[in-house]
């Protein structure tokens, strides 16, 4: 297809394909002529990629690092996820002690973790912010948000689609970022319900 039909499929205008092509997030058409070129649909594919990372907040240099990822996949799909993952997670500007990081993982039964350190950081720094706004969360409640996003967590990575890696990363760019404000809204509205179940109003 040329670039006209390209931006017709892809909903994207030329001007912002073009965008990508120059800054080497979508590869190079096929070169009919010194001015024309050809695209597939693994170029379709990669734009649903590249918008769902542009989308999500992700700056050209990190996308292009998810993209090279992408086009020279490790041999574990987990470091493939971990990368992707991290390009939507936001990154701490203050340090976390490894110790800090460590009793984390001990406390929430992970002493054989695998995935990156800066995730549990970023529990750490949530945590020292509540430390440091005398609220005391009560370890019950630790418990079952831990119980919860773990099953949570385990729902949305079954449903990954493994046998494409680009529908994969998009899934999870789009999982995390979209997705996440629609917990906090559900667990608003399972609050208010819970709320009405312990004190309900007066007859």
């Amino acid at each position: 297809m040329r670039m006209a039909e390209l931006s017709a499929e892809s909903g994207l205008p030329v001007a912002t394909i073009k965008f990508y092509l120059r800054e080497g997030l979508l590869p190079q058409g096929v070169r009919t002529s010194a001015t024309q070129a050809t695209y597939g649909d693994a170029h379709l594919r990669r734009l649903r990629v590249i918008r769902a990372l542009i989308d999500a907040g992700v700056s050209v240099a990190r996308a292009r690092k998810v993209l090279a990822t992408l086009d020279e996949p490790p041999d574990e799909v987990a470091a493939l996820l971990a990368e992707a993952h991290a390009a939507v997670a936001p990154s701490g500007e203050e340090d976390v002690p490894l110790a800090e990081i460590e009793d984390l993982a001990e406390q929430l039964g992970l002493q054989c973790w695998t995935h990156r350190p800066e995730r549990l950081a970023e529990v750490a720094r949530a945590m020292r912010t509540l430390r440091e706004a005398g609220f005391a969360l009560p370890p019950e409640v630790m418990r079952t948000y831990w119980t919860s996003m773990r099953h949570i967590a385990a729902a949305e990575i079954a449903e990954i689609p493994v046998g494409d890696p680009d529908e994969a990363v998009r899934y999870v760019v789009l999982g995390t970022a979209l997705v996440e404000p629609l917990l906090l809204a559900l667990r608003r509205v399972a609050e208010q319900l819970a709320t009405v179940e312990r004190f309900p109003p007066n007859p």
